[in-house]
């Protein structure tokens, strides 16, 4: 008898002992409890909308996360519903959140009681572009033409965006400051609203990002004037940069994801190698080039020191446009 209860114990001090030992390695490897909110600062069917789910997506292909994401838009006041949400999970493990530029715009043009320096990085996927565009049975050909037609309208013609302030307004704003444009600029819920309306004639112009307008594009809708970028965007080939017609118009939106102040430490790096591992995925990579978005992985202190920097930029943007 006293044999196998010195067995047993022998066997449970050893269980015990096996247990100690796994215990911490165990604790490092944290994985979300709970589905995953994925919220995304702006209403459905603009170019930000289509990302978060586009990503959304992919995860759930590859199998990514272990629990399920789930895309929330809060696109109410350019973006400042979704920041005061996010300040407001404060050391929430299952919240990320998509950006777009409003996230540095709305907190310097509203006081929403938000810094964003508190908000913890995750990942930037991609720098998306802007081409300025016209409906196809426009006469317009070219950025002269644009120019001449604006500044016939004498202030009736119309510029679509997706807020004021936000980026599109931005773009709007280059355009006046550089050409002396008189544009009245009229914001919808999203992108996709903005192509719908100059498609439908509704607005004469707008600066869509080109995966808010491919496809009206594709389809013989729209037209392509002038991209704000470096160089000449891939699927647009024959379509100048403003750089290279005389203009020094260049203007990118930043797609990255954020998370709430006072996230573990362990939950931050599971969500940073997930998207490590999106950006790594074929689909990803193809549809940046058939998207014409710059895929430019950034991750830690560099992008927040990123955040905080185009955050300076934009402060003067905006101080720029109140001038004018």
């Amino acid at each position: 008898m006293k044999t196998r209860f010195t067995r047993r114990m022998a066997m449970a001090l050893a269980a015990s002992a096996g247990l100690m030992m796994a215990g911490p390695a165990a604790a490092e490897e944290w994985a979300p409890q709970k589905p995953v909110e994925m919220v995304i600062m702006a209403g459905q069917g603009g170019g930000a909308d289509r990302l978060a789910r586009l990503f959304q997506s992919i995860i759930q292909k590859e199998g990514l996360s272990k629990m399920p994401i789930l895309p929330v838009n809060k696109g109410g006041g350019s973006g400042a519903e979704a920041l005061r949400y996010l300040k407001d999970k404060s050391g929430d493990n299952h919240v990320i959140m998509a950006t777009l530029n409003s996230y540095y715009t709305t907190p310097l043009r509203t006081d929403i009681g938000v810094n964003i320096e508190e908000f913890t990085p995750i990942a930037r996927m991609a720098l998306d572009t802007f081409v300025l565009w016209v409906n196809a049975d426009s006469d317009i050909q070219n950025l002269d033409d644009y120019v001449a037609a604006v500044k016939a309208a004498g202030g009736s013609w119309k510029m679509g965006g997706t807020g004021t302030g936000q980026e599109d307004s931005l773009v709007t704003a280059m355009l006046q400051n550089e050409f002396g444009l008189d544009i009245t600029y009229v914001p919808f819920k999203g992108g996709g609203d903005v192509a719908k309306n100059l498609v439908g004639g509704h607005i004469d112009s707008s600066v869509n990002n080109p995966s808010e307008a491919l496809g009206f594009y594709q389809a013989g809708k729209l037209r392509p004037i002038a991209a704000f970028t470096p160089d000449r965007i891939e699927v647009f080939p024959d379509t100048p940069t403003m750089t290279e017609l005389g203009h020094d118009l260049v203007y990118w939106m930043q797609r990255s994801f954020v998370a709430p102040a006072g996230m573990d430490p362990a939950a931050v790096a599971y969500y940073t190698e997930m998207f490590e591992k999106l950006n790594a995925t074929e689909e990803w990579q193809t549809y940046t080039q058939e998207k014409a978005l710059m895929a430019d992985f950034l991750t830690g202190q560099e992008l927040q020191d990123y955040f905080l920097e185009e955050r300076a930029k934009h402060d003067e943007l905006l101080g720029s446009m109140a001038e004018g």
